[in-house]
């Protein structure tokens, strides 16, 4: 065979667009938020290009979000199982799409759509055609994602995101350990879920998302019954040195995960805090807790937006 054979493409590995003073980057493998940079204001908690990021940094989380007990599930009379991550207590963990290869589909000033299918397999056999809409302006970052069932049959499913915010200051490379200490934190939540090792205890019990400073306080927890102003968006509010952080949700989110990042690995614990948009909360799947339900050619959507304050 001759050395001049083609080869598939190995780039580019990013897309990136910008606005007034921010700049986003979202990572073709995996579809999610690589990098957000505001003047010299690292946003998000990334990763370089090219690499793998840790504990899903940016990443979609499609068709489920979270842990799901043993990868095991069941639908339509049909016992189902997924890869699972191998550890002490092994669970399928945040969907199946982080690690495939996403298409730009559109890009102009300010925004790109990205796009991939989930394709059928043994433990998820339902087609999915999934894109992220991501819009930037200087003050405002807009992510829409939306998946449309192209099987033959009504195909469950749930959505997150898994952004990780920064707002001790400087560069995500000189972020120190306990950088959200000092961050104050307001989540419009009324409820939490209890949780066992990531997965539902089957308990819930009532949330303050009057959080104030975050100090060493502990979180790891999925939130619900939302509090939503007259626009239908509920709100998270975040703030420290670099500046003030507001992530809005909109009513296809009916879930937040707050992760402050104690399990990571040395040197990334508690630098940055988690909050996930989801539509609904780990163990979805087997337990059939606020999992949307789509018919074949049926679409869903939902969008969240993150704007910000510098210091």
């Amino acid at each position: 065979m001759s050395l001049d054979q083609p080869w598939p493409s190995t780039s580019p590995r990013d897309a990136e667009v910008s606005a007034g003073a921010a700049r986003l980057t979202v990572d073709l493998r995996g579809g999610g938020l690589r990098e957000l940079v505001v003047g010299d204001w690292h946003v998000l908690d990334g990763y370089p290009s090219g690499t793998v990021p840790a504990a899903r940094r940016g990443g979609v989380l499609l068709p489920w979000p979270n842990r799901l007990r043993d990868g095991r599930w069941s639908w339509a009379g049909r016992d189902l199982q997924l890869d699972v991550v191998s550890g002490q207590s092994p669970n399928a963990v945040h969907g199946l799409v982080t690690a495939q290869p996403w298409a730009v589909l559109a890009q102009a000033d300010g925004a790109v759509t990205l796009g991939t299918v989930v394709e059928p397999r043994a433990g998820y056999p339902f087609r999915l055609a999934a894109a992220v809409d991501y819009e930037l302006t200087g003050e405002r970052l807009s992510v829409t994602v939306r998946v449309r069932n192209d099987g033959d049959a009504d195909a469950p499913l749930g959505v997150g995101m898994h952004p990780y915010f920064a707002v001790g200051g400087g560069p995500v490379s000189d972020l120190p350990e306990g950088a959200v200490d000092d961050a104050e934190l307001t989540v419009p939540a009324r409820t939490a879920m209890d949780t066992d090792g990531g997965l539902p205890t089957g308990r819930t019990r009532p949330f303050d998302g009057a959080v104030g400073r975050i100090g060493d306080r502990v979180l790891d927890v999925p939130l619900t019954d939302l509090v939503r102003d007259d626009d239908g968006w509920a709100r998270v509010h975040l703030r420290g040195a670099a500046g003030a952080l507001e992530l809005a949700v909109d009513g296809a989110w009916r879930w937040l995960q707050v992760f402050s990042a104690d399990t990571l690995p040395a040197g990334q614990r508690r630098r940055s805090l988690a909050v996930e948009p989801m539509t609904c909360p780990p163990n979805a799947l087997a337990d059939g807790a606020d999992l949307v339900v789509l018919a074949p050619g049926e679409a869903w959507s939902g969008t969240w937006t993150l704007s910000w304050t510098p210091a």
